[in-house]
């Protein structure tokens, strides 16, 4: 069963890259949490997490790149979001790999939790700019 599940009610920024992203970082958040939570091999696991830390690591810089093209005035808090996800992201990868952590539910309530905080107070905040 999905973890998170992409609607535009909730999640739609109107900005088509990064809605498209988002569904996107939806479905390799799923994956991993399926895998996890699923009994998967350690190994098939770390894939997947590292494969979606690849991709949230790209995706904000997209957003970031964008922003700055816009002269977004909310990208120094938004940006500031960004590096506290991926510090909490890249702590939990370094000790997956160093066989100290585990990613399990919790890992995944916390990831959902900020998606459904974030894409509503910063990414919907951005559209205006973004379409401009």
């Amino acid at each position: 069963m999905a973890l998170i599940t992409w609607t535009a009610s909730q999640f739609a920024t109107n900005v088509a890259f990064a809605d498209d992203e988002h569904k996107i970082l939806f479905d390799k958040l799923n994956k991993l949490y399926d895998l996890a939570t699923g009994g998967a091999a350690r190994s098939a696991i770390g894939s997947q997490l590292d494969d979606l830390i690849s991709y949230v690591v790209d995706h904000f810089a997209h957003e970031e790149k964008e922003m700055l093209a816009k002269n977004y005035a909310g990208y120094d808090r938004h940006k500031a979001e960004h590096v506290a996800l991926i510090d909490i992201c890249a702590g939990l990868q370094k000790k997956f790999h160093a066989g100290e952590a585990e990613v399990d539910e919790g890992v995944g309530q916390l990831v959902k939790g900020w998606l459904e905080s974030h894409i509503p107070t910063f990414d919907k905040a951005y559209a205006d700019a973004l379409n401009s």
